[in-house]
């Protein structure tokens, strides 16, 4: 029998490996422990989402849609845009609905930059920055976030703009750090950009979760940045069915020109049944509106769980999620001490040294709170142990 082999291939992302969630989350397997890593939720969305996305199916509504989404879809997201944040998209020309954040986030990246072009990306960040830059032929562009407070260094923004810079990557709430951007932070971003040509990718994926009376600053409320800017969000984080993959891109209609040009080669178009469900779920807009409300509550039993503990709670004001330093536990670098959590009090955590590109220690890491009230009281049995 002959031996055939599979011809050598050069990788195009030969530095990526597996990724700390995938490593955490089965470790949390392997050892029983209560998941606090991954950033998803564990109980079930509305029943009435279900239902209308079950009438979509049985109203024979399975066939592709428009490349650009459904147009009931697009309509609703416009109009919530508009209400919200008082800017109006046409949902003709100005927004795509999309196969996930991700998938809208590369998308991006692979419309607009060219091989050489440099995109600042502000670390700590979501893992999948860097590898979209670099299969666009970019190079990305590092710069931490303030250690401690996790604020946006303008300075260092500044000085990292140049003649190459094609795009900065906004994500605000800010995962994993949970801090969410100002209004004075948006103007001094605005006069950062304004002699340049460099875009905005907006990664607002948790838009919806801003607490303590705050608001949300998407760049849809700043006209000057409007004008140059993506805006990412995504329906799994909104409406707890992280699995469905929906998510979706407003830009001006000459940015949103060039994203579905590289959108219908990649995926062409998003899932039908769910497109025409999220709509009608849409017209109630309390879903979204309470939806502030409902993380607080969790986030508050969270900490106050965690208050007697000897982790230091950094401030949560946006996401799901709770950065922890645990300096008074131990002294080990944070994988090890994430690795540790699992296998001896049984919960995982995520170590923050992983949204860096060099690994940065700050003995933080990271749990997820959008979990079952039951879920919750039983991390904080375990880890009120330590």
């Amino acid at each position: 029998m002959t031996d055939f082999r599979s011809p050598a291939i050069e990788s195009r992302l030969p530095r990526v490996g597996t990724t700390i969630f995938t490593v955490m989350s089965a470790l949390a397997q392997q050892h029983g422990a209560v998941n606090l890593g991954q950033g998803f939720p564990d109980f079930d969305c509305d029943p009435a989402l279900l239902d209308a996305v079950t009438d979509a199916m049985r109203a024979g509504l399975n066939q592709y849609p428009p490349m650009a989404g459904v147009p009931a879809l697009r309509e609703a997201i416009a109009a919530k845009i508009e209400a919200l944040y008082g800017r109006r998209y046409d949902p003709g020309s100005e927004i795509t609905v999309t196969a996930g954040a991700t998938q809208a986030i590369i998308t991006a990246i692979l419309a607009v930059v060219h091989p050489g072009d440099e995109v600042i990306v502000l670390d700590p960040c979501y893992d999948s920055y860097e590898p979209n830059i670099e299969l666009a032929g970019g190079r990305a562009v590092h710069v931490p976030l303030t250690p401690g407070s996790f604020r946006p260094d303008f300075a260092r923004i500044a000085a990292a703009l140049s003649p190459r810079t094609r795009a900065i990557i906004v994500n605000t709430p800010h995962n994993p750090s949970a801090t969410v951007w100002s209004e004075a932070d948006m103007r001094r971003l605005a006069e950062l950009l304004r002699p340049t040509d460099v875009l905005v990718i907006a990664d607002e994926v948790y838009e919806h979760m801003v607490y303590d009376g705050a608001r949300h600053e998407s760049m849809a409320r700043h006209p000057e940045l409007a004008q140059r800017a993506f805006i990412v969000s995504s329906f799994g984080k909104t409406y707890h069915v992280t699995g469905w993959k929906v998510g979706y891109v407003a830009a001006p209609a000459a940015l949103t020109a060039e994203f579905r040009k590289v959108h219908q080669f990649n995926v062409f178009t998003v899932n039908t049944p769910m497109q025409h469900g999220l709509a009608a779920f849409m017209a109630d807009a309390s879903h979204h509106l309470n939806l502030p409300a409902f993380y607080q509550r969790k986030r508050d039993l969270f900490r106050a769980g965690l208050a007697g503990s000897r982790f230091r709670l950094l401030p949560s004001e946006g996401s799901y999620f709770q950065c922890v330093d645990y300096s008074a536990i131990g002294d080990e670098p944070e994988e090890a001490f994430a690795r540790r959590l699992t296998s001896e009090a049984g919960v995982a955590a995520i170590p923050l040294a992983a949204f860096y590109p060099d690994g940065f220690e700050q003995r933080i890491v990271r749990f997820c709170f959008a979990k079952k009230d039951e879920t919750l009281k039983l991390a904080l049995e375990r880890l009120a142990a330590l």
